[in-house]
């Protein structure tokens, strides 16, 4: 039998990949999920940058809990995600240009993104370094898959290719709404849809997005 330790860990990281994912469960993080998935590529360097910022903004609000006044815990965390938010937007631009212009202003929102801040206010700061860091992989990973997804039903659909490589053949025909903003409502309403008829489960809206 595996210890307790490994078994708390592996649930922390296994409900951010489903039970609570970000997207198709708690419905948060909308503005990038929907604005930037008319790709794959995108929805992955989105997921990507996402997933570093709540690991390092939980690991670290995890370590400085205990000094950090709870009257100003709100404003720590904001400051600190905002550190690791610049890293990324920088490192984005500095070495993928293309991808740092097509997500615009998506990755500095990141700030205010509601799975960072949520993770840190509600796990980070009540749980040790390690839990904080596998519920953050597992929320970053969960948030990942989805906005992959998303995106290559939606590039597939709008351009006939996943990830660049074209798939469909000269006989498509382009659905152009898929690359448009309500492309996104549709795409992400049919998985959400299909996800809760085939669970029999429902999402968790937060009102948080």
């Amino acid at each position: 039998m595996a210890p307790d330790g490994e078994v708390t860990l592996s649930k922390d990281f296994i409900k951010g990949l489903w039970k609570e994912n970000p997207v198709i469960r708690q419905i948060l993080g909308m503005c990038p999920t929907l604005a930037v998935t008319n790709s794959a590529t995108n929805g992955l360097a989105m997921g990507l940058a996402t997933t570093f910022v709540v690991i390092s903004a939980s690991t670290i609000v995890s370590i400085i809990k205990s000094l950090v006044p709870r009257q100003v815990r709100i404003a720590t965390y904001v400051i600190i995600i905002a550190s690791f938010v610049t890293i990324a937007d920088l490192f984005l631009a500095a070495k993928f240009p293309s991808i740092s212009k097509a997500l615009g202003p998506y990755v500095p929102l990141i700030v205010v993104n509601c799975i960072i801040l949520g993770r840190a206010e509600a796990f980070a700061s009540k749980h040790p370094v390690h839990r904080a860091f596998i519920d953050a992989l597992g929320m970053g990973v969960g948030f990942s898959w989805a906005l992959i997804l998303l995106g290559s039903i939606r590039e597939l659909l709008g351009f006939g290719s996943i990830f660049g490589f074209k798939i469909m053949g000269a006989w498509f025909t382009p659905w152009i709404i898929m690359i448009l903003p309500g492309g996104a409502f549709i795409t992400l309403g049919i998985i959400i849809g299909l996800i809760n008829q085939f669970t029999g489960s429902r999402t968790v809206d937060t009102s948080c997005h």
